[in-house]
């Protein structure tokens, strides 16, 4: 493992994009998660979104992990250039003439993945910690940890993401395919889910159209992008704008979309080793 580790270390060390872009994203992360503390205008309506309660516990754990989530493509952009760069400049078929496994290849792709997420993941656990002990209005340990699990949820949901974008990468091989491969199939998802629900109000004599979204998606919610999306539901019905409009924040732990992502990390991982075992490179 620490091998593989360092062969990507090396591999990447010299590669600008990959540099660039892991800096930028680390720099965008942490600022994004301070976003509360500026005023931010609205059709000229300055808003303070940490007098909103983004910062209160429990609800911080649902907005800096649904904001900072929002982030996941400039992370993308380093996992697809650092797999498909492995193509293009023919470093993956010198690797395998040198001694180097499908199987470690695939290995070490993931280590990069699980590296990158695990230490996205501890930034936005130690900044959502800072925040909510410093501005939180409510700091009773009952209710700081309450929603820890969307911590949870959000490592589920980038190690899902960026095990997709391998699997692209490798079935594509260049970094523009795979950016339009994965558009394509965000707008067909994107269809599929609006055909769904236009047919399941149509078929309904219920009124309250939320519970309609909610109570009778029986596939789409399966789909890759839309059961990552499931896992962090957006949290902006929890402002206390939001409140004051009548507006009611109903949240159910997304078990199936959970399962469905792990699944989906399965296939995408084994999808790729398959893909590798069976071209001839």
């Amino acid at each position: 493992m620490i091998k593989l580790l360092k062969l990507e270390y090396y591999k990447n060390l010299n590669y600008r994009p990959f540099k660039v872009f892991t800096v930028l994203y680390f720099a965008i992360l942490i600022a994004l998660l301070f976003i509360g503390l500026v005023d931010i205008n609205i059709l000229g309506n300055p808003i303070n979104l940490k007098e909103q309660g983004i910062y209160n516990f429990p609800e911080i754990w649902n907005f800096t992990t649904w904001i900072v989530a929002l982030l996941k493509i400039f992370l993308g952009l380093i996992i697809v250039f650092s797999i498909c760069q492995e193509f293009s400049n023919r470093m993956f078929k010198q690797n395998t003439i040198d001694g180097l496994s499908r199987k470690e290849f695939i290995t070490s792709k993931l280590l990069t993945i699980s590296v990158f997420t695990i230490v996205s993941t501890l930034i936005v656990f130690v900044i959502t910690l800072f925040l909510g002990y410093n501005y939180s209005t409510v700091t009773d340990p009952s209710k700081v940890f309450e929603e820890i699990f969307f911590i949870g949820n959000y490592f589920v949901k980038l190690f899902t993401f960026f095990c997709f974008l391998m699997f692209l990468s490798i079935l594509l091989r260049k970094s523009m395919f795979v950016f339009l491969g994965f558009f394509v199939y965000w707008v067909i998802e994107g269809i599929l889910v609006a055909l769904e629900v236009f047919q399941k109000v149509n078929n309904t004599q219920e009124l309250e159209r939320m519970k309609i979204l909610k109570e009778h998606f029986f596939v789409t919610h399966l789909l890759p992008l839309e059961s990552m999306s499931s896992l962090i539901p957006n949290p902006m019905m929890r402002l206390k704008m939001a409140k004051m409009m009548g507006l009611k924040y109903e949240f159910t732990y997304p078990a199936e979309s959970m399962i469905a992502c792990l699944v989906w990390c399965g296939i995408f991982i084994f999808g790729s080793y398959w893909i590798l075992r069976k071209r001839d490179w």
